[in-house]
């Protein structure tokens, strides 16, 4: 049995990024584990900066979404919601094409806040980015 409420599928969270900015830069969800979510993203004209290279705020964008998705899908979504605190990120290595994966997993689930890590690779399996995200989880008004 997983960290993830019952119901959440690759489908609906695909469904959930149309007409947003993940539909727009081609962020599609992969995978849903145990413990974690993945999502690729291409490396093209959409994600690069004008050298040609991923830009570091493509990879945060990823970063966000895998963080606050999966918060989300922990937490009953009729009572509570989740949004960012605070992220940060680590630029390691430079892509210039291909597809990046992004793999979160939590480090801290709490009634109040959540922390996940993302880790972003290239299709070598090389570390892109890693960056951490601070969720708060707010109670929904009546």
């Amino acid at each position: 049995m997983g960290i993830f409420k019952e119901g959440v599928t690759l489908e609906i969270l695909n469904r959930m990024s149309a007409n947003t900015m993940m539909d727009h830069i081609g962020i599609q969800f992969t995978a849903i584990g145990d413990d974690y979510i993945e999502a690729t993203m291409p490396v093209d004209a959409r994600t690069h900066q004008p050298l040609g290279l991923l830009h570091g705020g493509a990879s945060v964008v990823l970063a966000e979404t895998l963080g606050s998705v999966a918060a989300t899908c922990c937490v009953d979504i009729a009572k509570q919601y989740c949004v960012g605190l605070e992220i940060n990120a680590n630029h390691i290595k430079s892509a210039r094409s291909g597809v990046v994966t992004g793999i979160t997993r939590p480090i801290h689930i709490g009634g109040k806040t959540q922390i996940w890590e993302i880790r972003i690779t290239n299709e070598a399996k090389e570390l892109v980015c890693i960056s951490r995200i601070t969720m708060a989880v707010l109670d929904k008004k009546n």
